[in-house]
């Protein structure tokens, strides 16, 4: 993988919710952002929370504001996010409609609090975005061009990880000149282990028994798809509000018996009925979660999970096992 230095801290106005502006207009005084050393901050979720972290190192700790068992996209902030956010030093966040409520947040920030860094894990990546067709109902869809809407999951890919932990790492050292280079040892040290998460798709892919697996649930892996060459068959699609037909139900189960798929992919976030029925109904023999990898469980947690552990304890076996690539 390759990693490029770019300038990341956005500056410029937008548009914050009032409800967000209200709260820090109302601790303005009292609380100007930042803690005078530079040691603490949000990331918007689950994922973004873990690189920060890992980036950072003991020079500071980032937050992850959203719940166990929740996804960053579709939730909704309580109305005290904004002011503690504030009074921390960074916000770290993607630029993306499926995460408005951290668009808007990051717009306020840049309006009122110029100490608090906002940083774009999506800086220089626009162009790499795949086209989607969905966009959650009430998170605000579309996308800076205002017509264009992208699939958000481009962290499941571990080369634009990478990129994204390069980035992350680019802003804390902008916002925090003397420990830059410890950011971006920190940075280069953890492309490492995403290198090795990278390889492992690659075998996957090169030693598949076949080029189509089935997800019983909406797609969250379409750059795994482009990079790798892999194709999932899903019944629903990529939207997680779509409910599949008996027919497109039929068609899979038909897919499943001619390609000779042992193993239906599932969500972890999701419910498993869909995979558990269309098992019950043809000739695979097990329903196997995958994670997106944008937020976690109590018990991944307990087990001191984070991404690199869900892409290679979860999904690595899971797409070895739905490809035929043991």
């Amino acid at each position: 993988m390759t990693h490029s230095r770019r300038s990341v801290l956005r500056r410029g106005a937008g548009l914050a919710v009032a409800g967000a502006a209200a709260s820090l207009a109302g601790c303005s005084d009292a609380a100007p952002g930042g803690s005078g050393e530079f040691d603490a901050g949000y990331a918007a979720f689950f994922t973004l929370n873990d690189w920060a972290n890992r980036v950072a190192g003991d020079r500071a700790s980032f937050e992850d504001p959203v719940d166990v068992g929740q996804l960053g996209h579709g939730w909704t902030p309580d109305g005290n996010l904004a002011a503690d956010v504030a009074s921390t030093d960074a916000f770290v966040y993607l630029d993306s409609p499926e995460f408005s409520w951290a668009q808007d947040l990051a717009a306020t920030l840049e309006d009122d609090y110029d100490t608090v860094a906002v940083i774009d894990g999506l800086a220089g990546l626009e162009d790499d975005l795949l086209d989607w067709n969905h966009s959650h109902e009430g998170e605000g869809g579309g996308d800076r061009d205002g017509d264009r809407q992208y699939d958000p999951h481009v962290w499941v890919d571990p080369v634009f990880a990478a990129d994204i932990v390069d980035t992350i790492a680019t802003g804390l050292g902008e916002a925090d000149p003397d420990n830059a280079d410890a950011y971006a040892d920190n940075a280069d040290a953890y492309a490492e282990d995403l290198d090795a998460v990278d390889a492992a798709f690659e075998s996957i892919a090169d030693e598949a028994a076949r080029d189509v697996a089935v997800m019983a649930g909406h797609n969250s892996f379409q750059y795994l798809e482009a990079r790798y060459g892999f194709r999932l068959h899903s019944p629903v699609g990529v939207s997680p509000q779509n409910e599949p037909t008996q027919s497109e139900i039929a068609d899979t189960i038909e897919l499943v018996n001619a390609e000779g798929i042992d193993a239906v992919l599932y969500d972890r976030f999701e419910s498993p009925r869909l995979a558990e029925s269309i098992v019950e109904n043809s000739d695979a023999t097990e329903a196997v979660p995958v994670t997106p990898a944008g937020g976690t469980t109590r018990e991944w947690n307990d087990a001191g999970y984070g991404y690199l552990e869900q892409m290679t304890e979860i999904n690595v076996p899971a797409f070895e096992r739905a490809f035929g690539a043991q």
